[in-house]
């Protein structure tokens, strides 16, 4: 079933006053290449308003991990990082999530369909001074976007993006089946000890008749706290090793992502028919094999394919 952003659900209105300034592409620039570094990650979850009927309220979700935020890319007008997970105890390091800044960009894909995300342009109004972050799983496929302006009331620097569709995060997708997307706000703001990202989110059964069921509300309240306690130094080495191939992986989905109509996935919802070959080919790269574009190349046509 594929949606309009007119069928969101009223999740939450957060705003920039009219007389705010105009944007400061260097201010902002700035204030995103400052989430790049060392952290203690605290992860919360927790659902607050219940709306249907009979729903009972989900367990609370906590957990954590280090994380370094790596850049990847920087320049004025786009800044793209990438977040390493550590095992502080054994050294082992996931590549995790990515998330893209582009001020003022041209399009964005968005969670349109089950597997499916959709390029569109961004409206006018919306992207004037703004910048879209864009979410990328730990295989560099897509999750969401989100398009919004930075502020700085009282000195705090404060992102807010505008109401979008994404898919179950990993949490949720191999525990849940009574909703299947999520319409999201999402807020990062940056604290004297690192910085915060806040998610406004509402569960959502969408149903193949075009109708849909707001489940619950949840507040997601994820903290990177800076710290100099963790050895990040097997992740900045595994980073140094792999650059190069995950380069590659990201312009194989650019080829999708980076144009109407957009991507569809072949995969299960968990995504590991990607993921575990192209993590597979990345360790045997950090291990001494050569780059060999030709399996990136066979991952793609066998998962992934245009939308339609």
């Amino acid at each position: 079933m594929k949606l309009s952003s007119a069928s969101l659900p009223l999740l939450l209105v957060i705003s920039t006053a009219a007389s705010a300034a105009p944007a400061d592409i260097t201010r902002d620039h700035d204030s995103i290449l400052s989430m790049q570094g060392e952290y203690t990650v605290d992860f919360a979850f927790d659902e607050t308003v219940l709306l249907k009927p009979g729903y009972e309220r989900a367990p609370a979700m906590r957990s954590g991990g280090d994380e370094v935020v790596i850049v990847v890319e920087d320049s004025p007008r786009r800044v793209v990082l990438q977040h390493l997970l550590v095992d502080s105890k054994s050294g082992h390091v996931t590549k995790h999530w990515r998330q893209d800044w582009v001020y003022e960009a041209a399009h964005r894909f968005e969670f349109s369909a089950d597997q499916t995300w959709t390029v569109r342009p961004i409206p006018a109004a919306l992207n004037q001074g703004a910048w879209t972050q864009c979410v990328y799983e730990v295989s560099d496929a897509p999750r969401y976007c989100g398009t919004g302006r930075w502020s700085y009331d009282n000195n705090v620097p404060t992102w807010t993006s505008d109401l979008s569709w994404r898919p179950l995060p990993r949490r949720e997708y191999t525990k849940r089946s009574d909703y299947n997307a999520l319409a999201v706000v999402n807020q990062h703001t940056l604290t004297p000890n690192g910085w915060t990202h806040e998610q406004f989110n509402t569960k959502v059964q969408r149903n193949a008749d075009g109708s849909q069921v707001e489940i619950a509300r949840e507040f997601g309240f994820n903290d990177y706290i800076k710290t100099t306690e963790v050895d990040f130094g097997p992740a900045r080495t595994y980073w140094a090793a792999t650059a190069p191939f995950w380069a590659q992986v990201r312009q194989r989905w650019e080829a999708y992502l980076g144009k109407a109509p957009g991507v569809h996935l072949k995969t299960k919802l968990d995504g590991m028919a990607m993921i575990i070959p192209l993590f597979e080919q990345a360790q045997a790269i950090q291990d001494g094999a050569a780059l060999d574009p030709g399996k990136i190349d066979a991952v793609f046509a066998q998962y992934v394919e245009a939308a339609q």
